[in-house]
């Protein structure tokens, strides 16, 4: 039995794009387990895809003065444990790391076993538990041509893997319940929403869009993924538009396949998402995200040209500018090409060549 296993978790741009590579992985003939914290996101997204999962205790680590918590410090102990415990009678042939304190017990154990790793590095920064987990790692797969804090010799570009379906967009918008002709404006601060930006986006796009008196049947209308829990909160700001469509969940492979610019925060998973797609990207980076790796995101997005970067305590003055010149024809084309060459299609398949090329057997 030829195994590899995924260590991952904590949030879904950390999982998804595991999920991604461990279907292209179980394809080649491979068997797959997501290692991760047990109880945790990654465990409920590995039995939905059908994958092997095994949990163990994570430690988060604290990003203030004080340190790592004592009781955060013992987990992190003895999920170590558990993990070297797991990895010696699984046996895999190479351990793939996808960042995020979740991920560090497997990582860390494989390397104390001798087992090869390899790291898939999301952000255009690298990462806490990377840098942790780099000294001895075989290499890292990219999703950014240059990453901050990463010798080159050990980088490889492969891309951010990704759900790689999508719906004809006469499709996606019925299923969505818009109009199939009008521009599509996506707006999403991420799954569980933001409130910044649930805040200040409708009010910015009325503004907009109403004195440049577009709607659906000028050619513009807007679907907002407001994150469920801030839905009662959004739908007061756009009750009677029309062309403004408020929901708290919603299918991202039907959203994106619908649209023709999104605003977003800037974390990798959406903007490979985005690329993937052929979106345009207004992005606004979440304030004092780890390592600050959204700015970087986003500023490496923007200097490729498929997308524009607004600050959230700027959105008031600025967003609406940027809204009306992205959605210019001349200015949107070259922005969706520029998307377009940054699409991460077939990076699943990337990172899995680099996993075997490491292989142990």
């Amino acid at each position: 039995m030829k195994r590899v296993v995924l260590a991952t978790g904590g949030t879904g741009g950390h999982i998804y794009p595991a999920v991604a590579t461990a279907a292209e992985l179980t394809r080649r003939g491979y068997t797959v387990t997501l290692l991760g914290q047990a109880g945790g996101m990654e465990e409920r997204v590995a039995e939905s895809a059908g994958i092997e999962f095994f949990g163990v205790l994570a430690g988060k680590f604290a990003r203030s003065a004080s340190g790592l918590d004592p009781r955060q410090a013992f987990r992190a102990a003895r999920g170590l444990a558990q993990a070297r415990s797991f990895l010696k009678r699984a046996r895999p042939g190479v351990v793939v790391g996808y960042g995020g304190f979740a991920s560090l017990p497997g990582v860390l154990a494989a390397q104390s076993l001798g087992i090869p790793t390899v790291l898939h590095e999301q952000n255009a920064r690298l990462g806490l538990t990377q840098r942790l987990a780099l000294r001895r790692s075989r290499a890292v797969g990219t999703a950014y041509p240059e990453v901050a804090g990463l010798p080159p010799q050990k980088a490889t570009l492969v891309g951010m893997p990704v759900r790689e379906e999508w719906l004809l967009r006469q499709e996606a918008t019925q299923k969505l319940g818009l109009q199939d002709g009008p521009l599509t404006v996506f707006v999403m601060g991420g799954s569980q929403g933001s409130v910044a930006m649930n805040s200040a986006v409708p009010g910015v796009l009325r503004e907009v869009l109403g004195a440049a008196g577009l709607s659906p049947d000028d050619g513009v209308q807007v679907i907002h993924s407001t994150g469920p829990r801030w839905i009662g909160e959004v739908l007061p700001q756009v009750q009677g538009l029309g062309w403004y469509k408020a929901v708290g969940y919603l299918d991202s492979v039907a959203a994106w396949s619908a649209s023709d610019l999104a605003i977003t925060r800037a974390g990798t998973g959406t903007l490979a998402e985005a690329a993937f797609y052929g979106v345009p990207v207004i992005m606004v980076p979440l304030p004092g995200s780890a390592e600050d790796h959204q700015r970087f995101n986003a500023r490496s997005v923007a200097a490729s040209g498929a997308g524009r970067m607004v600050e959230q305590d700027a959105m008031s003055r600025e967003l609406g500018g940027v809204v009306l010149e992205c959605l210019n024809r001349e200015t949107r084309v070259t922005m969706q090409a520029a998307a377009r060459r940054r699409s991460p299609q077939g990076a699943a398949s990337r990172l899995a060549d680099l996993a075997e090329a490491h292989w142990r057997s």
